[in-house]
């Protein structure tokens, strides 16, 4: 029936009305995400970081398999954001990301201990505010960026509402332009999995990882959901010609990676 109704409204009037629907479905949602103490704490903190960086540069590190292949250490005196299980990297890597964002709620749900534990500075869901006691004091919770999965756009000011385009990645590549970098390298994004299915289906997974970095990335018995890369093509897009009109630039340095996206830069070339 909705497949019946959107081949017989025309292409404007469809995406005028969903997007009129998805806003009405978020109204509940503003409130506390605009006046919670925690998300005023956030945009406080994300009014400092507007720009901090202006004119730097900053790796973006993903977590395919390809990070195997890929010479970290030239990493370390560089700004970095990590991303989800990054961490397991750290012991191997001697230093950690200079920043990590978490969006997904199946791995913030099952890695809240691990990511309550880590002392860098952390980006998080708002939704994932409930994995945190109420009485934790201010400086020890991490910051809060309001994302939704609805209402595609790209947001050159984080402390607003921040679409998530179908891949923490997409949410860090607008977090890097509100901080001001001028040009944002991608490493580890693969853009390629073994795993098939329905994209967003959330699955269990029955052994060692595949698709990651480490074995233990998505381990046995691991919730996670199927990737959506067709969605996550079009945050790409959007983040390239938002950087591309402000006279910014995001490469791909991932080794074998399958994205198209984004120009290609040999990852030895940039040190």
């Amino acid at each position: 029936m909705k497949q019946t109704l959107k081949q017989m409204t025309p292409s404007f009037l469809w995406r005028f009305g969903r997007s009129t629907y998805d806003s009405i479905k978020r109204l509940p949602q503003l409130p506390a995400a605009y006046l919670h103490p925690w998300r005023r704490e956030s945009i406080r903190r994300l009014a400092a970081l507007k720009d901090i960086h202006k004119g730097k540069r900053a790796f973006v590190i993903a977590n395919g398999p390809s990070l195997k292949q890929t010479e970290m250490s030239k990493l370390k005196n560089e700004f970095t954001f990590g991303m989800n299980r990054i961490y397991l990297m750290f012991p191997e890597l001697g230093f950690s990301t200079t920043y990590l964002t978490v969006v997904n709620d199946l791995v913030i749900e099952q890695t809240a201990h691990d990511l309550a534990n880590l002392t860098l500075p952390k980006f998080l869901a708002w939704r994932s505010r409930r994995h945190f006691p109420r009485g934790l004091p201010i400086p020890q919770l991490p910051t809060f960026l309001y994302t939704s999965y609805t209402g595609p756009h790209f947001s050159s000011d984080v402390r607003g509402r921040v679409w998530e385009g179908a891949t923490v990645t997409n949410v860090i590549l607008q977090l890097a332009f509100h901080m001001g970098f001028q040009q944002v390298i991608l490493i580890g994004v693969d853009h390629n999995y073994t795993a098939t299915g329905k994209p967003n289906t959330t699955v269990v997974s029955q052994g060692d990882d595949p698709n990651h970095f480490s074995p233990a990335y998505f381990g046995k018995g691991f919730r996670w959901q199927l990737p959506d890369l067709e969605t996550s093509e079009v945050g790409y897009t959007m983040a390239r010609e938002a950087y591309r009109n402000a006279g910014r630039e995001i490469l791909d340095a991932t080794i074998g990676g399958k994205l198209t996206i984004f120009p290609k830069v040999d990852y030895d070339s940039l040190f």
